[in-house]
């Protein structure tokens, strides 16, 4: 099971996760929108050689998956989970993964690419996780024939990843940038040098408990390194100013806030998918300035309070019936 959402420093308080991902395709086999069935069992077949064959460690801990035999609710859980897309959870046929025990590596294969390699971890860690993605990389290049161009890269389906086809992201809780209304003021000004602000779940997706994904835009024309490097110091420099901002805070008022919630969630009997955002984002917010200790940390309760992975552990059910088991589920939790 994941653990991005587990923090592993202070600053995994507002550097919630750091996702790579690497959009590859194979040479002479059609986008996936425009592939056969026997096409994308050719793909998968060839990539799955590729890394069980390879002598590298990092593809010695990955197990291959046919998406075919995975149930919906596993595959939406997965969403939730931040290890596949929503678009790959619902075309999901003919399709496969190339996982790691602990999820931090997801090859997708045939999502809106032929090759999706994904790397998910804890805080800001952009270099050691582009580190890994690269590994991963290098041995599907040196075993098949990737589609690249000397002029512009490497060939993707989608004009806006040709190039790298690199999207590096950082996952932030931003609970006092966004009450002072500067997430609009600050999506328009890193717009400007190749980067974007997007909710919880990436593009097209609202901002869910004051977590927000900042990610590079622009592939073409730049090196890998340096998209990182940028994205880097504009995570830095907003974890920065939030960090600052907190600190100006009324403590008394926060841990007001933060035990307040907590009362809710440690004896709520009902607990709706928002109400538990909120609340936990406060949890997240008390965490971090060190007026709210959890037995569980707020990212848990956040992600496995989802529906999807509510119903992977306890099995198909009503809305309804969800909140309620998501009210006795954080309860064991904290």
């Amino acid at each position: 099971m994941s653990c991005w959402y587990n923090p592993v420093s202070a600053q995994s308080f507002v550097a919630i996760s750091t996702r790579i991902r690497l959009a590859r395709n194979i040479n002479g086999i059609p986008f996936p929108s425009k592939m056969t069935a026997e096409q994308f069992e050719k793909v998968n077949s060839l990539v799955r050689k590729a890394i069980e064959e390879s002598e590298d460690s990092i593809a010695k801990k990955l197990k291959y998956i046919s998406m075919d035999a995975v149930p919906e609710i596993e595959r939406f859980a997965m969403v939730e989970r931040h290890i596949i897309s929503k678009r790959f959870a619902l075309n999901y046929q003919n399709r496969a993964i190339i996982i790691s025990e602990d999820e931090s590596i997801c090859i997708m294969l045939g999502e809106e690419d032929h090759i999706r390699i994904q790397v998910l971890v804890s805080d800001l860690c952009l270099e050691s996780a582009y580190q890994t993605a690269n590994s991963i990389d290098k041995i599907l290049c040196s075993k098949l024939d990737i589609a690249f161009d000397n002029r512009i890269g490497f060939l993707t389906e989608c004009p806006t990843n040709l190039g790298t086809g690199l999207r590096a992201s950082v996952m932030l809780h931003l609970p006092v940038t966004e009450s002072k209304g500067e997430i609009r003021g600050l999506a328009d000004s890193i717009s400007k040098i190749g980067l974007t602000v997007r909710g919880m779940y990436g593009e097209g997706t609202k901002a869910l408990a004051s977590l927000y994904q900042v990610s590079n835009q622009v592939t073409l024309g730049i090196s890998e390194e340096n998209a990182i490097d940028n994205l880097k110091i504009i995570a830095t420099q907003l974890i920065k100013k939030e960090t600052e901002s907190r600190e100006q805070l009324d403590i008394l008022k926060i841990e007001d806030r933060a035990m307040r919630s907590y009362g809710i969630l440690k004896n709520a009997r009902i607990l709706t998918s928002a109400e538990l955002l909120t609340r936990a984002s406060d949890l997240l917010l008390g965490a971090s300035l060190g007026v709210a200790d959890c037995f569980a940390p707020p990212m848990q309760i956040i992600v496995e309070g989802q529906p999807y992975m509510l119903m992977k552990k306890y099995g198909e059910m009503s809305p309804d019936s969800r909140d309620i088991e998501r009210a006795n589920m954080v309860r064991n939790l904290l």
